[in-house]
């Protein structure tokens, strides 16, 4: 997904990502709101994965939540 796309609807989905990633604060997903490669950067951060872990678990998070899914 477009990483402009990603950040547009990234209001909508903050709820659950606080869910998701306990860790993160306020102003963790504040600064995720720029994009998904902001939002891997944190999740790395937070929770010492690798990169290629938080893409991974970033990927599968907006897979599963975006607002635009058909199921």
């Amino acid at each position: 997904m477009n990483t402009d796309i990603v950040a547009g609807k990234w209001k909508q989905v903050v709820a659950k990502a606080k869910g998701e990633w306990a860790k993160l604060t306020d102003d963790d997903l504040k600064k995720a709101e720029a994009g998904r490669d902001h939002l891997v950067g944190v999740v790395q951060e937070k929770y010492g994965n690798t990169k290629e872990e938080a893409h991974k678990q970033v990927q599968d998070f907006w897979e599963k939540h975006d607002p635009d899914r058909k199921v």
